[in-house]
């Protein structure tokens, strides 16, 4: 991408203030007070059509009466007057804009006709535009400031957000906490510049050590996962993602005109990229600090505890296995090390308390943590209780040796290449021990539960590091459709019958069990002749696509008399229950197939095309309590080579499909091949939506699918 505009938008050597104002409770007059109060090196321009002199600048009449064209124009004027000003900005060759006003498409259709305004000029001109519905541009590192917040000092992480109120609480929040900020950026509704950009902005700048994201819908969300996964490479990204429940998304839209999309699916596709993704608010900087600024978590390490009491290492260590962080197993010679520094009442395993033994002497927080820490199992420690409060809670003469304690424990971090987070009750406070840590870029925390999420993201980003990026190949060249979809769509109906359904998967190595398609009781009798054990009927109706609701599906029906009863029965319940529906049964007959013996498992294995973060596939439990189940797991496709058996895991009914209790498991891989079969027809066929398969029957050396159903796109 071609930075040149955001350089000039991030980074200008000059600024023009439209809407400038002598009134100190307008934008126009405190964007002009924060830049000379921030120390801003480049020229401000104040521009107001009266002229004048505004807080000892001159001010131009426009535009174009400027000394010079600006580098970037904050535009301070309501939303009616927005556009014009930005025609006369492109005109004389402004570079950027940053567009305060509210009143765009997240207010409706009056605003989004102002926003497509905006957007037309942008591209017309080349001018690169923030916002609307912006709260501005925060650069410590050259003094830009169009926010107003004070005091945030130069660092490495950047903010993106889609909410000023957000933004403004991670950055007073890092002011306390010693944290550096390289840029914040309110995005706004996005009009012109996206996320994406941003992040690929970001990704060159050598300021930007990580990056927090929180957004309420992206406008272009697979451009902005694309981007991510390979920024997140060498940076972190954070995401705290607003609009996820149906309420939340219906916020979202009146706040800023975004189009949310589903959290569920956001979540798995943004993890399956390395994106780490946090659900509260009171996570989002901890985890950011923790990934920017300490070492991940390698694959397959440990986490050490060290505590100097009981109760905070129990719930450490309760907290840490409910996210799926393992406890690092110790050596004999560590273990007996440990045993001679804490003496006999001390717990020498995982997690290590220290009972009283620091109490003595504070060097037995260096002395354990670099006995731990070098063992080839441990990939990261937590301390936990009352480090940086010994002087405050014992005596006053501990301070020092508190704070060389810490200096210690922050060199040897640095020195192992593994983070170390700290938990502490004095979290809160400020004196020279924790002073020391926070410096060193070591999280001191006050919640034990934010403690885990940042280890458990500290463990996620060790993973995903250690994971190719996604594959971007197409698995299948596109084919002609079959003549049942051709004839589905002239008929006007989006969802397939399960016959239509075959056809679509005819010759694609998809293991369906066998069916016959009757229309008469003659054929059904023909049919159920045919197999030697019993038969399943089931309904055969384009407008009755759950079956078992309309009594549709018979099973175990032995012989000929007895599937002509049952095909009878089928097509008086598909017709009562139409009536109940006031609609057509169109009922075309039934399907027969061989009853088959009972699955180990009854699994959902489909592929969908999702509004918003592209083609998924979904696994899971199946059968007919599948709308009511959430044991399932979502992942972009194509998949990559890890990302089927990690669906699997994550599986409630994993331990029955992978064998348990000496039991037989399934053959996962012609489960595997199933999905990534479906992931590539939806290439094949760019018209269909959706290709469904549930319930597919898994047996430990093969799989059938006892039913599909597939749906199509719109046009």
């Amino acid at each position: 991408m071609n930075t040149d505009g955001l350089q000039r938008l991030l980074r200008p050597a000059s600024v023009a203030v439209l809407g400038a104002s002598a009134d100190p409770t307008k934008r126009g007059h405190q964007a002009v007070r924060a830049l000379k109060n921030s120390g801003y090196s480049g020229r401000v321009f104040p521009v107001h059509p009266a002229g004048g002199e505004l807080l000892g600048l001159p001010v131009s009449t426009s535009i174009s009466d400027t000394p010079e064209v600006p580098d970037l124009a904050l535009v301070a004027v309501a939303a009616e007057r927005v556009p014009g000003v930005l025609e006369q900005c492109g005109r004389v060759g402004v570079g950027g804009a940053v567009v305060l006003a509210v009143g765009f498409r997240e207010s409706g259709d009056v605003g989004a006709a102002l926003e497509d305004e905006i957007v037309a000029i942008a591209r017309r001109t080349g001018m690169r535009v923030v916002g609307p519905n912006t709260s501005g541009i925060l650069n410590p590192h050259v003094g830009l400031n169009l926010v107003g917040v004070e005091s945030v000092r130069p660092g490495g992480l950047a903010v993106l957000s889609q909410s000023g109120n957000i933004g403004l609480d991670l950055m007073t929040s890092m002011v306390p906490s010693g944290i550096g900020l390289s840029l914040y950026v309110g995005v706004g509704n996005e009009s012109d510049v996206g996320v994406h950009e941003f992040l690929e902005y970001l990704e060159s700048d050598s300021e930007t050590e990580g990056i927090l994201v929180y957004s309420e819908g992206f406008q272009n969300p697979t451009a902005f996962l694309q981007v991510a996964e390979r920024v997140n490479r060498t940076k972190p990204v954070v995401v705290l993602k607003g609009g996820r429940s149906e309420r939340g998304m219906e916020a979202a839209l009146s706040h800023t005109g975004a189009i949310a999309g589903s959290y569920d699916v956001f979540k798995a596709v943004a993890a399956q990229r390395g994106v780490l993704v946090v659900d509260r608010s009171d996570e989002f900087l901890a985890v950011g600090r923790t990934v920017t600024f300490q070492k991940p978590i390698a694959q397959g390490l440990g986490v050490a505890v060290i505590a100097d009491g009981g109760g905070h290492a129990t719930l450490a260590v309760d907290l840490l296995a409910s996210r799926g962080v393992p406890l690092a197993r110790f050596s004999e010679s560590v273990r007996n090390r440990l045993g001679d520094l804490l003496g006999p009442a001390a717990a020498t395993g995982n997690p290590i308390d220290l009972a009283g033994a620091a109490d003595r002497r504070l060097e037995v927080f260096t002395l354990v943590s670099e006995a731990v820490i070098a063992e080839p199992d441990v990939g990261g420690v937590l301390l936990t209780g009352l480090f940086g409060g010994y002087a405050q809670r014992f005596d006053s003469s501990l301070e020092s040796s508190e704070a060389d304690t810490a200096h210690r424990l922050a060199s040897l971090c640095e020195g192992s290449g593994k983070p170390l987070l700290v938990h502490t009750v004095y979290a809160d406070g400020s004196n020279p021990a924790l002073d020391a840590l926070r410096a060193a870029g070591i999280p001191v925390l006050k919640s034990l539960d934010t403690a885990g999420r940042c280890l458990e993201a500290a463990a996620e980003r060790g993973r995903s590091l250690a994971r190719p990026l996604s594959e971007s190949t197409e698995p299948m060249a596109p084919m002609e459709e079959p003549e049942s979809v051709r004839i589905a769509r002239a008929d006007g109906r989006r969802a397939l019958t399960e016959w239509e359904a075959r056809s679509l998967l005819a010759g694609h190595d998809i293991p369906l069990v066998p069916a016959v398609l009757c229309r008469s009781v003659e054929e059904v009798e023909v049919a159920a002749a045919g197999h030697e054990g019993p038969v399943v009927l089931k309904l055969l109706s384009s407008t009755i696509l759950h079956r078992t609701d309309a009594n549709g599906v018979e099973l175990n029906l032995s012989g000929p008399e007895e599937a002509t009863d049952a095909f009878r029965r089928i097509e008086e319940s598909a017709r009562e229950y139409a009536r109940t529906l006031d609609s057509d049964p169109d009922f075309r007959g039934v399907l027969v197939s061989p009853q088959l013996a009972p699955p180990i498992a009854e699994l959902l294995v489909a592929c969908r095309r999702d509004d918003h973060y592209g083609p998924i596939a979904v696994l899971g439990a199946g059968g007919v309590t599948v709308e009511i189940s959430a044991d399932r797991a979502l992942r972009g496709l194509p998949l990559g080579s890890d990302d089927f058996r990690d669906m699997i895991a994550s599986l409630s009914i994993a331990p029955l499909l992978l064998g348990h209790r000496g039991a037989q498991g399934v053959d996962l891989s012609l489960v595997e091949g199933i999905c990534r079969t479906l992931g590539g027809l939806l290439w094949a066929y760019p018209g269909v939506r959706e290709i469904e398969l549930n319930p597919v029957f898994a047996y430990p050396s093969t799989v059938y699918a006892v039913d599909a159903l597939a749906v199509l796109a719109d046009y």
